[in-house]
């Protein structure tokens, strides 16, 4: 039978286990803490302890000791101050998720500094002294006692979060000349650790977070895609919001940790309730996809009407700003236009340069760029401007679609494509080379009986319209049976002139 010094000890040390399992998890460094001793020791004095002799006050701790584990919050602030010190900076943010009690131990000014300084203090590259009045200004600088309580990780996370905006401006302002917009977006995103997420927000107020399951990074645009065997009930839901999500603090060198704490930035919201015909996009016999503006796509299962997947176009013009500048509840508002003087506006547009994508999870059905587009002051009507990229009359513009056009789709479950409709990335810059209009956006070709022109075609006609504050853009495509392929015969876009006066300063 056990004596009372021996269980006494097996009792400190299952506690001291438990004590160590929390700590695992906070991302301590594995061993063991001091001030304790190992389980073979306490053993091996179990093992060594008289059986039969019983001091009068070890049986009677024996019998007030408590049979709950130690708790690692029932530890002195000194202590957990210590094993704190020994956390990284973003383990050390995710700590003071915890609780109140760690939140403020997690703030301690003597364990941020320390970071602080080791993360940014000036490597020295010669044996120069500095003066004593230099070194007395930056410890001074450095102080802890006189500063509030979390001041040097604000100081900490404000510097990390400057450094990456100060690569991420070095890396975006390289510009592609095909399509005016930045050509290094890829490098940004992996930069920045930047990832989307949606947040599905029912009626009640309970909230949904779904992380993305496919990605495509497409020559002007990205593919965001969401599935999942879990969605919520969509006769629940209210709005959904598609947010940019970056790690709080990047390591270059490292992939970012799933888990730890990102800042969300709020891309767009969208109601729900907008699911209707109207917002109809196409169907096959599994799904029917419907169209929120700007560029999410909503995929529905035919039968029970609840959510299949969610798609999500995201232009690369300002895309990084805008994933990454706002906040969770208001998006990045971009800086005011300064308008561009033009000096011939008697002679309308000139110079402009359009580049068109037509895609669908990697596959590209058309990618075209045109240049030197122009237009005379005489084709403004009811409101717009008409710029002509490819006439009905001049057979050499005339362009053929690659592969049979189709949106693919996929689930946990099932995949699919549906027929007749893709993404369309619209990249329009003005004589200056400045992007003017921008967008990804869903499109699906719809049959129209009567082209625009009256002209007459051998083959049946095929219309893409999109719209929105900037514009509107019509195609006109021919199917042809013999080689079945699709032809692009005419492509118009049509300018808001409230949109031209306010970016060039006009008064057409």
């Amino acid at each position: 039978m056990a004596t009372g010094r021996a269980r006494l000890l097996h009792q400190h040390w299952l506690g001291v286990q438990a004590l160590r399992l929390p700590l695992r998890g906070l991302g301590a460094i594995p061993g063991s803490i001091p001030g304790f001793r190992k389980g073979p020791g306490v053993q091996s004095a179990a093992a060594s302890a008289p059986r039969r002799q019983h001091a009068p006050c070890e049986r009677h701790r024996r019998k007030a000791s408590p049979h709950c584990p130690v708790l690692l919050d029932s530890l002195p602030s000194e202590i957990l101050l210590k094993i704190l010190s020994y956390l990284d900076a973003t383990t050390l943010l995710s700590t003071g998720c915890v609780n109140r009690r760690f939140y403020h131990l997690a703030n301690d000014n003597f364990i941020w500094i320390r970071i602080y300084s080791t993360a940014f203090s000036p490597k020295r590259c010669n044996w120069r002294i500095d003066p004593v009045e230099k070194t007395v200004a930056s410890m001074n600088s450095l102080s802890v006692e006189d500063k509030e309580a979390g001041y040097w990780k604000k100081e900490y996370i404000a510097k990390r979060i400057a450094s990456v905006k100060a690569a991420l401006a070095q890396v975006l302002k390289l510009v592609n000349p095909y399509t005016g917009l930045p050509a290094k977006t890829k490098e940004a995103l992996r930069i920045s650790g930047l990832g989307w997420v949606i947040i599905l927000k029912e009626k009640s107020g309970k909230e949904h977070v779904m992380e993305h399951a496919d990605l495509f990074i497409n020559h002007s645009s990205v593919m965001v895609v969401w599935y999942s065997k879990n969605w919520p009930c969509l006769a629940t839901l209210s709005t959904l919001d598609l947010c940019g999500v970056t790690p709080v603090l990047m390591d270059w060198h490292k992939p970012p940790i799933k888990n730890g704490p990102r800042w969300p930035s709020l891309v767009a919201k969208y109601s729900l309730s907008n699911l209707t015909d109207s917002t109809l996009v196409g169907c096959d016999r599994f799904v029917r996809i419907f169209h929120l503006n700007p560029g999410l796509l909503v995929g529905l299962w035919k039968r029970a009407e609840e959510l299949a997947f969610v798609m999500a176009n995201l232009h690369f013009h300002h895309l990084v700003e805008k994933s990454t500048l706002g906040s969770a509840t208001l998006p990045y508002e971009l800086p005011p236009h300064t308008p561009i003087l033009d000096d011939s506006s008697e002679y309308g547009l000139h110079g402009y340069q359009l580049h068109v994508d037509l895609h669908s999870s990697g596959t590209f059905y058309l990618c075209s760029t045109f240049r030197n587009l122009f237009t005379k002051q005489g084709y403004i009507e009811n409101g717009y401007v008409k710029l002509i990229v490819i006439h009905f009359q001049n057979s050499t513009e005339h362009l053929p679609l690659i592969g049979k056009v189709g949106l693919s789709w996929r689930t946990d479950v099932f995949d699919g494509c549906i027929k007749s409709c893709s993404v369309m990335d619209v990249t329009l810059l003005d004589e200056y080379g400045k992007p003017f209009w921008c967008f990804s956006s869903p499109v699906c070709m719809r049959s129209s009986a009567n082209p625009s022109d009256g002209s007459y075609f051998v083959g049946p006609t095929y219309c893409i319209d999109y719209e929105d504050s900037t514009g509107t853009m019509h195609v006109e495509l021919v199917w042809i049976e013999e080689t079945e392929e699709y032809f692009i015969v005419s492509m118009v876009l049509y300018l808001s002139i409230a949109k031209i006066n306010h970016w060039f300063g006009t008064q057409y």
